[in-house]
């Protein structure tokens, strides 16, 4: 994701009194579990292009305990004259037993962290990670998913997406995923009939182009698979409350909104 930590949070319906044009979807922060683990060392071990801006960096991890779809970490650097450099990080890999983990990092505009692993950053590089971090957006895949995310937001839900497949999961699993064209659009090679690309400024031929709209939920949402859907929303502020009114407005239930976003 970004420099910036992410904030787990659940949606909240608006007061009975205030009018609709006031709902804001922000919630009271809820981060469910503390910072886990020590910190442990980890070396870059490849770099995989998604976009012009985005990478993915493969670490190997000996020590990692594991993680669930949708979990973040923590991720420490430091220089030759002892100075640190901190940022949380969704964890982009599905949980395996390899001891790697993958990251997908926007280069972020005078970003610290980011603008060393897009700059200087060369397999064999060593930096510390701890985590896994909070439970409160994790999926461990026991329910159905419906996943929207933009931008670099479809980070930990592409963790999901790629458990789901790994583990033949049968249980629903939808994503909606918005960016501003093509070009944009991280981990484009990979999507399947689970994946709606949803494009506000530039689409191929035929496809439209668009804010994310009540008109790409409301398909999903009828499908009502049993039990109903828990929805997972991820992206910058802005886009984290617009997606967050459309499912409220489309009937999703507010307690099974589920929050991440940046910015």
């Amino acid at each position: 994701m970004t420099d910036l930590a992410p904030a787990p949070e659940q949606a909240s319906a608006p007061p009975a009194a205030a009018p609709a044009t006031r709902f804001a979807v922000p919630g009271r922060i809820a981060v469910d579990a503390p910072q886990a683990g020590e910190w442990q060392p980890a070396t870059l071990s490849a770099i995989r292009r998604e976009t012009d801006r985005a990478a993915t960096f493969r670490l190997a991890v000996p020590g990692w305990p594991g993680h669930l779809p949708g979990q973040h970490l923590m991720l420490r650097l430091t220089a030759a004259d002892g100075y640190t450099a901190q940022r949380h990080y969704s964890i982009a890999s599905a949980p395996d037993d390899s001891g790697h983990i993958e990251l997908t990092l926007d280069h972020v505009e005078g970003g610290e962290v980011s603008g060393w692993f897009h700059t200087e950053a060369r397999p064999g590089d060593r930096v510390e990670v701890r985590g896994p971090v909070s439970g409160f957006f994790a999926w461990p895949g026991d329910r159905p998913a419906l996943l929207v995310g933009a931008g670099s937001g479809v980070v930990p839900l592409m963790s999901m997406v790629r458990h789901h497949r790994a583990r033949g999961l049968d249980v629903p699993l939808r994503l909606l995923v918005s960016a501003r064209g093509p070009e944009e659009l991280i981990y484009a090679r990979e999507y399947g009939p689970e994946t709606t690309p949803v494009f506000t400024r530039r689409a191929p031929r035929g496809t439209p182009v668009g804010r994310l709209g009540a008109a790409h939920l409301e398909p999903v949402l009828a499908e009502r698979p049993p039990g109903g859907w828990e929805a997972y929303v991820c992206g910058s502020n802005g886009f984290a409350e617009h997606a967050s009114r459309l499912l409220v407005a489309a009937g999703q239930p507010v307690d099974r909104i589920r929050i991440e976003r940046f910015g």
